[in-house]
């Protein structure tokens, strides 16, 4: 604990491995089995218990739960993780739950993702980096969410959705399916609202690659989904248009969300 500041009111239960610089603040509990990278910052009032690592300058605001059991009634009390990456930013009270016997053990979390407050993160659910969940926003269990995802406030992602590298979902929006990456939902009960522009142009997308996404994705609302991507994806296609065709293409345990209605 080099150079950590602990405040006197914490708890910092036998066991559990605290990082160089690391800063606790007034009653934060951290349980026995917890691992605090160096830098990692507990503003006050964090509650972190289970088998947890936390990534290098993570910081985590106030009233937060991390790794408490999952809120799964088939959990027994099985070993299992939660494993948070480097410089996250996870803001009052969220909660991220670890991962269950059926789903593989262990929820894992990506690098410099933003967790707005009282957002969930539910047991089994894979994250990449760059995630953002803004406030309320919440993710059933058995969730992937790849690179430079963003959940609107007041969302929720029913369980084994995958979302694909960088989509964006509108706020207030229910997601039942699959999304492709890149792509843009938004409503009550989401619908592909075409592609996510904004956050395209923000990753140097050209306007060669956003023309090439904006024909593949007219192409797939004219006929079945996984049909017409088979097809277009035995053609000469390759950069974003190959991430979409591949993603669709992998497995999944659920359906996908398909292009708006005219």
């Amino acid at each position: 604990m080099t150079d950590s500041l602990i405040h006197p009111s914490a708890v910092i239960e036998d066991g559990a491995q605290i990082g160089a610089g690391v800063r606790i603040g007034p009653f934060c509990v951290v349980g026995p089995k917890v691992r605090l990278a160096d830098g990692v910052v507990l503003k006050s009032h964090v509650a972190i218990t289970g088998d947890t690592t936390v990534g290098e300058d993570t910081v985590v605001f106030p009233f937060a739960s991390i790794g408490e059991v999952p809120q799964d009634l088939k959990f027994k009390g099985e070993d299992v993780r939660l494993e948070i990456g480097a410089r996250n930013r996870i803001r009052e009270y969220v909660t991220m739950n670890p991962g269950t016997e059926g789903g593989g053990g262990v929820t894992r979390i990506g690098n410099d993702g933003l967790f707005m407050a009282g957002c969930h993160v539910g047991h089994d659910c894979q994250l990449g980096d760059r995630v953002i969940l803004v406030n309320n926003a919440s993710l059933a269990g058995h969730c992937h969410l790849d690179d430079d995802v963003i959940v609107g406030g007041l969302s929720g992602v029913h369980q084994w959705v995958r979302i694909g590298r960088g989509a964006m979902i509108g706020a207030v929006t229910m997601v039942t399916a699959d999304v492709i990456p890149y792509g843009m939902v938004q409503g009550p009960r989401g619908h592909l609202d075409g592609l996510n522009l904004v956050g395209l142009k923000r990753r140097g997308a050209s306007r060669a690659d956003i023309h090439e996404l904006r024909d593949m994705l007219d192409k797939l609302g004219g006929g079945s989904f996984r049909d017409t991507a088979r097809h277009l994806a035995e053609g000469e296609t390759g950069g974003m248009v190959r991430d979409v065709l591949d993603f669709i293409l992998g497995p999944s345990d659920r359906s996908f969300l398909t292009p708006k209605p005219a």
